[in-house]
């Protein structure tokens, strides 16, 4: 097992896209934990309703804190996708299987590999979003808030949850060999209809709790809130339900890969 985690290893770091991703995901959490710190602090926080949105201290602080489990998932999920999909899109599973003919060895050695980067993304994302955060909310005379228990316990769990989508998306590598179509459905839905189900999900009292099994709700339940939450647009559930619900989905996707593109035949 130790000689296919090295391996796995070695793959991931032999090329330029583990930190690529990184740099970017770095970048889009900045932007957006600033631009939301920034509208927090000193913008118009009037709702949909005309009322001024009531966000207490610690609930803004933990929203912004959090920007990386609610903006910027999708990055560690295309991580862990590609870390499988590689294989099938560069014919290297033969040789592979060749050196370690059990699959299900394969999968645990791509998993544990994933572990290293999954904290790494998982750091970085918590470092970008409460050091642009933080200094919006200094700049504007805000409490930062980083002396608060509660918010240091989403900001632990914010890595945790970043590290979850990445063993996601190792499992929906799997069950989506082909690369292109794995990122553009990783990147379709994670921008484009999730966040959408969610605000039409929300307008239907009698499916709006649905929306918080969906899983980027679940992402953001783990790390204790998100903009949706804070905006009073969708509910959570507990840390440890959207943990559960989120492992869920890589358990399932994995599944349906080991089921179908890790039984067949390798050429």
């Amino acid at each position: 097992m130790s000689a296919s985690f090295r391996s796995e290893l070695r793959k991931a770091l032999s090329t330029r896209l583990w930190w690529v991703l990184l740099l970017l995901m770095a970048a889009t959490v900045v932007f957006f934990a600033g631009v939301f710190a920034f509208a927090f602090t000193f913008g118009d926080t009037t709702g949909t309703d005309g009322e001024a949105l009531v966000i207490a201290p610690r609930d803004m602080a933990i929203t912004v804190y959090t920007m990386g489990v609610s903006l910027g998932y999708a990055f560690p999920l295309a991580f862990g996708a590609l870390m499988m999909t590689s294989e099938f899109r560069h014919r290297t599973l033969a040789t592979t299987l060749l050196a370690q003919p059990s699959r299900s060895r394969l999968v645990l050695g791509k998993l544990t590999a994933a572990l290293p980067f999954a904290l790494l993304y998982g750091v970085v994302s918590a470092i970008a979003s409460v050091g642009v955060g933080a200094a919006a909310f200094a700049l504007a005379d805000q409490p930062v808030m980083l002396d608060d228990p509660d918010v240091l316990r989403s900001i632990a769990l914010s890595i945790v949850a970043m590290g979850a989508w990445m063993l996601v998306g190792v499992g929906f590598g799997s069950a989506v060999t082909n690369q292109v179509a794995a990122i553009v459905i990783v990147l379709g839905w994670t921008q484009l209809v999730e966040p959408i189900l969610r605000l039409a999900l929300g307008f239907v009292p009698a499916l709006a709790p649905a929306a918080k099994l969906l899983p980027g709700a679940a992402g953001e339940a783990l790390a204790g809130s998100s903009f949706y939450s804070a905006a009073g647009m969708s509910d959570l559930l507990p840390a440890w339900g959207g943990l559960l619900v989120l492992l869920s989905y890589g358990a399932i996707a994995a599944g349906i890969g080991w089921l179908t593109s890790l039984r067949r035949d390798v050429a």
